[in-house]
């Protein structure tokens, strides 16, 4: 590809990624965040952390500062909240290509940018957003700037590679700074670079990165730690200090952290299997070539040769997989290193000719994948969110004539290169612009806060009362801490409450004269089913919820 081909293609990237900022946040974890942080910049609080006013022990601020100032520039909305994890994303992908040309020659890194940039895991966490997204960019930066210091030894690398896993234990803790170990030591020992193991500029990268924490650890000691009284997720005399250095992390191994869903060990490489789309079989071939060629050398590195990806991958993973309670999105701070051993299978493959067996093997199933991506609009529009605008349908069917278009022009090389990156956008246009909106429909939180919102509700007098759907969306889209009433003998004429069948019931049963001004369906988005997408059986797995005004 030519200088400009690249350039287009990149833009068209981060557009889709752009388009993403008009579509509302999903139950539970982003609606959590973005209400959080819209609550920090209404309420001044940046180093002591608040959900819907009580004290916060979870997850490190620095998602909350970062979208809580961007609010202030942008307002209390969707671009407020996810603009600053959109700009992380971009700058992770830049960051992979400028960490990928150290060791590789440009296409690769180029192919590591592109595939990062493109799967299917980075395009959903810049619309459903996470801690992640921020996390993944900063470990990145910080091997950037690394692998800079290990070949020049120019010690302004080494500074800013430790600032930025400093940034990153304030995104998401500890793993920010485990996952440069695994990588950088595990090239040391194959590299049999011993005196790399320990050197005196070490013990200033530890200042460097004590020095980024000091904001976030005093917010600690000062809400949590001064406090012995607190009750925090059940338990008092909590130390913040602790739980964020160790329990959040090490707990979760050590069976100190409550959080328990039992996955197994394969989990996170399940979820990597669709996150990874449309690159995945290309990840896993290139993942067991990397394996396989390391025990065939006897673990012993050439001198041009670097362990920092995959060894990087595979030590975090597997801290990540004995972990008692585990995410799809966990891995995703590797999402970078798995991009480069992916980009460097299909650069052998579609480039320099090799493994002939194996490219006979993956591609007429890779193609299989595309056509599934190309189909998966128009199944969409057909059986699950039927549209009576001609604009989703012309968005799938420009997606289709595009793939077709690159499949017969004879001037592209690498074919199914290019018809991967342009189903997989086409897809994500799609996505962004109609399926999430179609799907939101069906999320309380947002559109009950967004009529409370325009209706200019006062605060005082909107209320929760026996809601058991999805609301966490509620406090951002309206504008405020909306807080629970469970006695109707305080429900006084003139009060607006978000209810359900049960509230509804109870209000007639007590003679609560009311009226319904909004209602609509509710449903758990994030845990889709077949039954709830068949538009056909759909109604029939939702609630009801209703917003009333007491007359």
């Amino acid at each position: 590809m030519n200088k400009t081909s690249i350039a287009v293609l990149f833009a068209i990237i981060c557009a889709v990624y752009f388009v993403a900022l008009g579509v509302d946040t999903m139950d539970v974890d982003s609606s959590q965040y973005a209400a959080m942080s819209r609550e920090m910049n209404e309420s001044g609080s940046y180093l002591q952390v608040y959900e819907q006013g009580k004290d916060y022990l979870d997850k490190p601020p620095f998602l909350f500062w970062a979208s809580a100032f961007s609010m202030k520039l942008f307002g209390e909305n969707n671009f407020g909240f996810k603009f600053p994890s959109i700009l992380f994303a971009i700058f992770a992908v830049l960051a992979t290509f400028r960490f990928a040309r150290l060791f590789y020659d440009k296409t690769i890194a180029l192919l590591a940018a592109a595939v990062l940039a493109t799967c299917q895991a980075v395009f959903l966490i810049t619309n459903d957003v996470r801690t992640d997204t921020i996390l993944m960019s900063w470990v990145i930066i910080a091997m950037w700037q690394l692998a800079e210091w290990y070949q020049s030894k120019k010690l302004k690398h080494f500074l800013l590679g430790a600032a930025a896993i400093g940034a990153g234990m304030v995104t998401k803790g500890p793993i920010a700074l485990f996952v440069p170990i695994f990588a950088f030591g595990s090239h040391f020992v194959l590299k049999r670079e011993w005196k790399q193991i320990f050197q005196p500029v070490y013990l200033l990268g530890l200042v460097v990165i004590a020095v980024v924490l000091i904001p976030m650890s005093i917010g600690l000691y000062q809400q949590f730690d001064l406090h012995p009284e607190k009750t925090v997720n059940g338990l008092k005399n909590v130390s913040g200090l602790k739980f964020f250095y160790w329990t959040q992390s090490f707990g979760r191994i050590t069976g100190e952290n409550v959080w328990n869903n039992n996955a197994p060990f394969s989990f996170l490489f399940e979820n990597l299997l669709w996150g990874m789309l449309p690159w995945t079989l290309f990840f896993v071939a290139g993942l067991i070539r990397e394996l396989v060629q390391i025990v065939y050398n006897r673990f012993t590195l050439t001198r041009n040769e670097e362990f920092l990806t995959t060894g990087g991958f595979v030590l975090s993973y597997c801290s990540l997989g004995i972990s008692k309670y585990q995410l799809p999105h966990y891995i995703y701070v590797v999402l970078p290193f798995i991009a480069i051993i992916t980009a460097k299978m299909i650069y052998s493959l579609f480039w320099e000719k090799k493994l002939n067996w194996l490219r006979l093997t993956i591609v007429p199933i890779h193609w299989l994948v595309v056509a599934v991506l190309l189909a998966a609009p128009f199944l969409i529009l057909l059986f699950a969110f039927p549209s009576a605008s001609a604009w989703p349908w012309v968005i799938a069917a420009v997606s289709a004539i595009a793939a077709a278009a690159l499949l017969f022009n004879k001037n592209i090389n690498r074919k199914l290169i290019a018809l991967s990156l342009s189903a997989i956008i086409g897809l994500n246009i799609f996505l962004s612009s109609w399926f999430y909106p179609s799907l939101l429909n069906y999320q309380a939180g947002n559109n009950a806060g967004r009529f409370v919102a325009k209706q200019n509700i006062p605060k005082d007098q909107f209320f929760i009362y026996k809601f058991n759907g999805n609301g966490t969306a509620l406090h951002f889209y309206s504008k405020r801490i909306v807080k629970g009433i469970h006695d109707l003998n305080s429900v006084n004429s003139g009060m607006y409450l978000l209810t359900m069948e049960e509230g509804l019931k109870d209000l007639a049963d007590n003679n609560k004269h009311f009226e319904v001004v909004h209602e609509g369906l509710d449903y758990h988005v994030t845990a889709l089913t077949g039954k709830f997408l068949n538009k056909e059986t759909r109604d029939a797995q939702c609630k009801k919820f209703y917003v009333v005004k007491i007359l």
